[in-house]
């Protein structure tokens, strides 16, 4: 069974696409997806020659028919596809990844650093978000967004914290955030003040 992160990337998904999963790792997502008849058809990358190798006997186990590809991101994937999901990765290898890149309709992303920058590079590309998700697994808060090309207006605080409304997530952020504060000097306690004052405005309109 796969873990909640990849599950709930699973749901993002529409049956009538073809996806393409970079950073496939062992691809426990691709094998999900055709296994559950989930979507079209998946292709699946990454960068690592082992956990290709891993990869392709999970897909032989399955008795699956799956094309995996070694590569840098995109710079090696010649088929085409509807739907593009990254998972694992921070922001700035995934900015790498997309940047000045024809990229497809539907993309899925998981950061786990800077949602604040992958927000912004996105909405600066042309991309709008449809649905953001928070799981929590494993002591963890995962955030995953699907976006569809399209224009939208994100405010300072969509930018910080996304469109989750996800009130636990929030106070953990607001507890993270205090932890921070007492080991700061007098003018960086004031920005966090700042940062703090934004987290508990967000948080009541969740309430």
């Amino acid at each position: 069974m796969i873990n909640k992160k990849l599950l709930t990337i699973a749901k993002l998904i529409n049956k009538n696409e073809i996806v393409l999963d970079v950073g496939c790792d062992h691809a426990y997502l691709p094998i999900y997806l055709v296994k559950n008849k989930l979507c079209k058809k998946v292709i699946a990358s990454d960068i690592s020659e082992g956990a290709l190798k891993i990869a392709s006997k999970n897909i032989a186990k399955e008795n699956l028919n799956i094309k995996l590809y070694l590569s840098d991101g995109l710079n090696n994937i010649n088929e085409n596809y509807d739907c593009l999901v990254i998972s694992g990765m921070g922001t700035k290898s995934i900015i790498s990844i997309l940047k000045d890149k024809k990229l497809c309709n539907h993309i899925i992303l998981s950061s786990n650093n800077n949602l604040y920058e992958l927000r912004l590079f996105m909405n600066k590309i042309g991309y709008k978000i449809d649905k953001e998700k928070i799981i929590y697994e494993k002591g963890k808060y995962y955030n995953i967004i699907s976006y569809y090309k399209g224009k939208e207006y994100l405010n300072k605080n969509v930018l910080l914290f996304g469109k989750s409304y996800n009130k636990q997530y929030l106070k953990y952020l607001l507890k993270k955030e205090f932890k921070i504060l007492k080991k700061l000097d007098l003018f960086k306690r004031i920005k966090k003040y700042i940062y703090i004052a934004r987290i508990k405005r967000y948080l009541k309109r969740c309430n």
